[in-house]
């Protein structure tokens, strides 16, 4: 890996870990305003609303994370993997 690859695999870890942090700051955020919101709200339906608002936000950053954390897969890793099925299968 050259130094500009590292660099930018540094970078793009950095960026990570601060978009992680930043929506885990807003889901604790949203819980903690929820709770407010379902001390001031009195329906009869209105914690069941807040409690399904704040398991969707957490599930939608859950889903966020898994979509942009996710590496893909590797170059040669792929090639190795035609190159053997091709083995395999008797062509060249």
């Amino acid at each position: 890996m050259t130094q500009e690859a590292e660099r930018r695999a540094g970078l793009d870890g950095q960026a990570l870990l601060l978009a992680a942090g930043l929506a885990d700051l807003a889901v604790s955020t949203v819980g903690s305003v929820l709770g407010t919101v379902r001390g001031l709200l009195r329906r009869s339906d209105a914690a069941e609303l807040a409690a399904d608002a704040e398991n969707e936000l957490a599930t939608r950053g859950r889903l966020a994370l898994d979509r942009y954390a996710a590496a893909p897969p590797a170059h040669l890793e792929i090639l190795a993997r035609r190159t053997l099925a091709r083995k395999a299968a008797g062509g060249v």
